[in-house]
């Protein structure tokens, strides 16, 4: 199959990243000569075992973990879902919890579902945040609970890149015994973290956030936390996460994970520049724009700017006809007529809401990438809006 010959501008990175060349050279003999169960008794199965330690011990570098306290899954939402059931069925007395409006739908609908299981019913809080994404920490406090059993708040949040104090929230529900859980499936290799020094309960992450393949993702669960398994089955993953594992994603994660912790640096100096110099060419050119979410308290490559008056997927459409990749929010959400529960939870007005375009950019993005992006944007912007009512009565 020929995904398209021209060069592609990738700036959306938060829904999917490339695997990077030596994921890639990792994952190769595991595709093909070693290809022995880990399980098996035998030697040629048991190196692909120490295969997968090795992968194991590589996560669990990168998040400052012990490798005893990583669990391999299928995907972030497999893990959310994991931290959070297990969870309620660890203290089934205790029926609430604790999450925000802006959380990605794994967690969101996950929560929603809860309220509705017959005869089983949970009580959800949902945290409010403020007009520049933050959450309110008095709310928070508020919101503790002695019938909480979970709280479950993202490290960062995927549309806005908006950083949340998850360890100091962490801190507080260690005090009231109250699990807590992250998705980090967004600050995982874009921000140091280091589980060693906070009070973490759970933590998800996805493999294909940070250039492994998609199909694998990783929870973390503290030494001593109480745990029950999502998936039953085999004795894979010490009995926490039945199936045979997906070997050869698991070594690309394993490898994307150390790629990860190199390239820290990097993220947050010369990606956090581009992002910064495309963000600012962008508001300085194209009128009736702004910046959704903190200036500061964000991800160094995410930036979610509105453009009032236009949709959203009209302004991707004409991005794409330059073959530029962006998002109008969440991957998981696309194809909704809605504007993004993200943008209605920090307000954001109606006519800005529906023409919010996220870039999210990567370690393999360039100075050229963004010039080319800034050429073209404000076309695409002027044009659209020259199609739009709404854009003539402002005038």
């Amino acid at each position: 199959m020929n995904c398209g010959s021209d060069k592609v501008i990738y700036m959306d990175n938060n829904a999917t990243t490339r695997i990077a060349p030596e994921v890639v050279d990792a994952m190769m003999p595991f595709l093909t000569d070693c290809y022995g169960n880990p399980s098996s008794m035998h030697t040629f199965g048991g190196m692909v075992g120490r295969a997968i330690e090795q992968a194991r011990a590589q996560v669990a570098d990168l998040l400052g973990a012990d490798p005893e306290e990583i669990v391999f899954t299928s995907c972030g939402t497999e893990s959310d879902s994991t931290a959070i059931l297990s969870a309620l069925q660890t203290y089934p007395e205790n029926r609430h919890v604790i999450t925000t409006r802006v959380e990605h739908p794994a967690v969101k609908n996950l929560c929603e579902s809860l309220t509705q299981l017959t005869g089983h019913k949970h009580r959800v809080t949902r945290l409010m945040v403020d007009a520049d994404g933050l959450l309110d920490m008095d709310s928070y406090k508020k919101a503790l609970s002695d019938d909480t059993a979970i709280i479950s708040i993202m490290w960062a949040n995927n549309e806005t890149g908006v950083i949340f104090p998850v360890e100091e929230m962490a801190a507080m529900a260690r005090e009231r015994g109250i699990l807590f859980h992250t998705d980090a499936v967004q600050a995982v290799g874009k921000i140091p973290i280091n589980m060693r020094e906070n009070n973490i309960d759970f933590l998800s992450l996805s493999g294909h956030k940070l250039h492994a393949p998609k199909g694998v993702g990783v929870l973390y669960v503290r030494k001593g936390t109480p745990f029950v398994p999502f998936l039953n089955g085999g004795h894979q993953e010490r009995g926490r996460r039945g199936g045979t594992e997906n070997v050869a994603s698991i070594i690309g994660l394993g490898r994307a994970c150390e790629l990860a912790g190199q390239s820290l640096e990097d993220e947050n100096t010369r990606v956090k520049a581009l992002r910064d110099k495309l963000e600012k060419g962008l508001l300085s050119t194209i009128p009736k724009s702004m910046l959704n979410g903190h200036p500061e308290k964000r991800l160094p490559n995410t930036s979610n700017i509105s453009f009032e008056f236009v949709e959203g997927e009209a302004i991707l459409l004409h991005m794409d006809r330059y073959n530029i990749c962006a998002s109008s929010g969440s991957a998981c959400t696309s194809g909704s007529l809605e504007p993004s529960h993200v943008m209605r939870a920090m307000g954001v007005p109606f006519t800005a809401a529906h023409g919010s375009i996220r870039f999210s950019l990567s370690i393999y993005n360039t100075e050229e990438e963004v010039d080319l992006v800034l050429d073209k944007m404000p076309a695409i912007i002027a044009n659209l809006r020259k199609l739009s009512p709404f854009w003539k009565e402002d005038e």
